[in-house]
């Protein structure tokens, strides 16, 4: 399995987005940090679209998207039909959206969670299967909503 992994936020989670880019190199994954530089306001659509673009290229197997409730975030990523982004606050939901939705990005709210949750949920999505069989239909039909 390929180790590469896409990290962004907005200015509200810079902070958090710093401490997870460290972490996942000390897991050992080659992380591409897609920004922002610094916690200057920002807005997060640009984030979010910036990390669609490196899941649906394929310059990242997997993406991590944050800001302050992650809605947004996850709303900006979701525009890219490659791009399957479940907002988790809890590991459960990660595992989840591997197991059932074959998602490649999690959004995560920094001001909703800390940092320890936010690294349980990391986890749980990184090592988690998608299962295909009978959900694999309904990924297809995700990633192309004319044809379903």
């Amino acid at each position: 399995m390929s180790r590469r992994i896409a990290i962004a936020s907005d200015h509200a989670a810079f902070a958090m987005k710093a401490e997870l880019a460290e972490w996942l190199r000390n897991e050992g994954w080659l992380v591409a940090d897609l920004g922002p530089a610094n916690a200057d306001s920002v807005d997060y659509p640009d984030y979010g679209y910036r990390m669609a673009s490196a899941v649906a290229s394929g310059e990242a197997d997997f993406g991590i998207a944050l800001c302050g409730s992650g809605i947004g975030i996850s709303i900006a990523v979701n525009r890219n039909p490659a791009a399957r982004c479940a907002l988790v606050s809890e590991p459960l939901s990660a595992s989840l959206a591997r197991q059932h939705n074959d998602a490649n990005v999690i959004a995560l709210g920094a001001r909703l969670i800390g940092v320890e949750m936010a690294k349980a949920c990391i986890s749980a999505f990184l090592s988690t299967d998608f299962l295909g069989d009978r959900h694999q239909r309904r990924v297809e039909k995700l990633s192309n909503p004319q044809g379903a």
